[in-house]
């Protein structure tokens, strides 16, 4: 039971809102970053299919699992990020952290508040900023700045697909405690536009996902990796870009992202202050504009 081609999303690296493996990151680590996130894609994919059977997105789960942990073959995802954390005596734990993320996809559609949304996001998006300072070498005293940063940066992408997901999935991350507060329902989610109520919970929501910014803003500085230090950077700039965008526009009506032109003209500012910092003996990065 292979992961065939048509159960595959088409996302790749270069489709997300941050970079993964960018040419900041030094060559060495590049190939087990890769292998990790195209694990992982395959888990997300598998658990986001729109008319695969939730047991079966279970079994095939499992599966990964199973191979990831060394016993079979016939998942080439698997097999691979396998060899490449045995090479460096890396344990598959922050791996499996995601397998289970992605079984809660299947099984959990609904998130009562925001207490329940972001244990979620410890098992969907700490274990991969963890990953990538175990790769690093970094201290775990990082951990808590980069699990407040990987939070957000997860919120974010929530709030700029919650209608997406509804439509499709039937799935909803948006704390069904903050719909009731603002007076909006799920039912709203599948519409072309927020009405007020909607867009007011959604605002709040983006506002709250910028204090976790804020939270984790010590990371760049705290990493000793001069290069992930500056790429820690430039993806702390595009979350806090993408989240004053989310608090005053509609995620229904249109599309939330940076253009490719902002995300290059974003990273540029970033690498050439934080590399001016680091050769001054700042080791912290400033906060840049956040303008649309």
């Amino acid at each position: 039971m292979t992961v065939s081609n048509e159960l595959r999303s088409g996302k790749g690296h270069k489709d997300e809102n941050f970079p993964v493996a960018s040419w900041i990151i030094h060559p060495r680590h590049r190939a087990l970053i890769l292998a990790f996130y195209n694990f992982v894609r395959t888990g997300d994919d598998i658990a986001d299919h729109e008319t695969l059977p939730a047991q079966e997105k279970l079994d095939r789960l499992d599966q990964l699992e199973t191979e990831l942990l060394g016993k079979g073959d016939s998942q080439p995802e698997a097999v691979t990020l396998r060899a490449a954390l045995a090479e460096r005596s890396m344990l598959p734990k922050h791996a499996q952290d995601l397998l289970n993320a992605f079984r809660l996809d299947v099984t959990k559609l609904r998130y009562e508040n925001w207490d329940e949304l972001i244990h979620y996001c410890s098992l969907s998006a700490m274990p991969v900023g963890r990953f990538m300072l175990d790769v690093h070498g970094e201290d775990r005293s990082t951990w808590a700045a980069s699990d407040a940063i990987c939070a957000a940066l997860q919120i974010n992408n929530h709030l700029q697909d919650c209608g997406k997901d509804y439509r499709a999935l039937d799935r909803v991350y948006v704390p069904l405690d903050a719909l009731k507060a603002a007076g909006a329902s799920v039912e709203m989610l599948g519409g072309d536009r927020s009405p007020p109520a909607l867009l007011k919970c959604l605002h709040s929501l983006a506002r709250r996902t910028e204090i976790l910014l804020r939270d984790g803003r010590s990371l760049s500085g705290e990493v000793r990796d001069t290069r992930f230090a500056l790429e820690v950077g430039v993806i702390e700039a595009f979350a806090e870009r993408i989240v004053k965008l989310l608090e005053v526009r509609d995620p229904l009506a249109e599309k939330v992202h940076l253009s490719k032109g902002q995300m290059a003209v974003t990273a540029l500012s970033v690498l050439a202050s934080g590399l001016y910092r680091r050769a001054t003996g700042q080791t912290s990065f400033p906060r840049l504009s956040t303008g649309a």
